[in-house]
């Protein structure tokens, strides 16, 4: 990479969302399309609100679907130079491209996500397939990754691991979100598998978010209330004692359109700290939020900033990614800081 070359870079799955607006998926005539993908989507906010330059690492089949995604990709300013193209057989019996139909719910009606993404081309990632020694050469300064990416098949953790191996030996900063999807490891040993790989992964990062992952004997499973929240996260870096950063967002469902959202992290230097309480938070769609949250807090401990206005900028940007449709955020940093400020949701004009 060269001196103008990416500063953050991600490895993910970057899928075709389809999205049924008001409506429901299995009633709709027509869908928005968006891309989306949970460690992509950190990278498209941190270049699209925050201003950095960002890559994403991924593999597409080189199809119309796929040429499709890598557009909605550069329209978000991500690089795409890193991204491995396989060759497209007519009908995806090698390879696919993923698709995401995602309802976003209303009061009493939950988000319902129905993924289509088995036997994709980046679910055939290999060790060896990406020379993460170029990748990292110069310029780099963070990489994040994930359970998702991790959870697509037995040769992504792999990938994953080499990948943070070798973002280590350039001196880059690595995060990893937990970020558990129980289709991906269900006939795949369950979320005791899925808790393994985390904890596997995990070690390697230097910035763990959605630590709250890592909780209990498997993902999910234990409910922290906000009283146990510093025992919660003092077990996490018991587990993880390399980890820097150790960060989560809180969120209280009362209905699909109405959350509780606020956030905590620890680290050695500064112990426990929570971030701001935004209780009876309005949500039009709330997927992609926690990525926001993920880009928030890396652009403050990139910037130098204290963890608490990390954590700060994190959970603002979280919040507004949760006010307009599809999983990418549509905020500005202007925006950010006027909310960390206390602003509100008054005209504009």
């Amino acid at each position: 990479m060269t001196a103008h070359g990416p500063e953050v870079i991600a490895l993910g799955e970057v899928m075709l969302r389809f999205d049924p607006g008001e409506g429901r998926i299995r009633t709709a005539r027509s869908f928005q399309v968006w891309e989306g993908g949970g460690e992509y989507n950190v990278v498209r906010g941190l270049r699209r609100c925050f201003g950095l330059r960002t890559a994403v690492v991924t593999a597409l089949v080189d199809n119309a679907v796929g040429r499709l995604v890598e557009d909605l990709v550069l329209q978000g300013g991500v690089d795409t130079t890193l991204i491995r193209w396989t060759p497209d057989d007519g009908i995806g019996r090698a390879a696919r491209n993923g698709l995401n139909f995602v309802e976003r719910g209303f009061g009493i009606r939950g988000a319902l996500g129905a993924s289509d993404r088995a036997h994709t081309a980046v679910s055939r990632l290999r060790p060896g397939d990406i020379d993460w020694d170029a990748v990292f050469a110069g310029g780099v300064r963070w990489f994040h990754t994930g359970g998702i990416f991790a959870g697509l098949s037995d040769t992504t953790v792999e990938v994953a691991e080499e990948a943070m191996a070798a973002a280590h030996r350039h001196g880059v900063t690595v995060s990893y979100d937990p970020n558990y999807r129980p289709s991906l490891w269900a006939g795949r040993g369950g979320a005791d598998r899925a808790r393994a790989t985390d904890l596997r992964l995990a070690r390697h990062a230097d910035v763990v978010v959605g630590a709250l992952g890592l909780v209990g004997k498997r993902p999910g499973e234990d409910r922290v209330s906000a009283a146990g929240l510093p025992d919660a996260l003092a077990e996490v870096a018991c587990l993880l004692p390399a980890a820097k950063v150790l960060a989560t967002t809180l969120r209280e469902v009362p209905s699909a359109g109405l959350n509780d959202w606020s956030s905590a992290a620890w680290s050695p230097g500064t112990g426990f700290v929570t971030g701001s309480d935004m209780s009876g938070l309005h949500v039009l769609d709330r997927i992609g939020s926690g990525d926001g949250f993920a880009a928030g807090l890396i652009y403050g401990l990139l910037t130098g900033t204290s963890l608490q206005r990390a954590l700060a900028y994190g959970t603002a940007h979280g919040a507004l990614t949760m006010t307009t449709p599809g999983d990418v955020s549509m905020a500005s940093l202007p925006e950010v800081e006027a909310l960390m400020a206390g602003g509100s949701a008054h005209v504009t004009r």
